[in-house]
């Protein structure tokens, strides 16, 4: 047996948490640093146990736990945060390759003719839809007045 395995012991022997067993008790006994070690060891656990433990302040353990708790909040909002960002750049990656294979293959400019065309589909929509406009957000107007009222008078009953 060697010095580093039974020092690494010493603590929990002198506190009496562990019973040294045939192999450390003879390493003990045969070995004058490692029973220094052990009576140093005794003798300070004595004076810590004689000695009282101050009392915590008040609201420590709420403090404490706040804090924790906030330190634990901000690590997961930075993880959240890198995570989002590695998404985005992904995405980013993503529409970049897909842009550049489509301009590559020649698809873009067919792209912007068939773009052309939803714009135009999209404008005469809203000629069409344009005139009938006020009285849709009028009649939405009044269904929504409507519904305030109803609320109000099922709160008041």
């Amino acid at each position: 047996m060697f010095c580093d395995e039974v020092l690494d012991a010493i603590e929990a022997i002198a506190a009496g948490e562990l019973v040294p067993d045939g192999r450390v008790a003879s390493h003990l006994g045969s070995c004058p640093n490692c029973a220094s070690a052990l009576a140093h060891a005794r003798t300070l656990e004595q004076l810590l146990q004689r000695r009282t433990a101050p009392r915590a302040p008040a609201q420590f353990t709420a403090r404490t736990l706040t804090r924790v708790r906030r330190a634990r909040w901000r690590n997961e909002q930075f993880v959240d945060t890198a995570f989002n960002a590695a998404i985005g750049l992904v995405v980013l990656s993503l529409v970049g390759g897909i842009w550049m294979l489509l301009e590559r293959i020649g698809i873009i400019s067919v792209g912007h003719e068939a773009l052309g065309l939803v714009q135009g589909g999209v404008l005469l929509l809203a000629q069409r839809v344009g005139p009938t406009l006020p009285l849709y957000v009028g009649a939405a107007a009044l269904l929504g007045c409507a519904l305030v009222v109803w609320w109000w008078a099922e709160r008041a009953a």
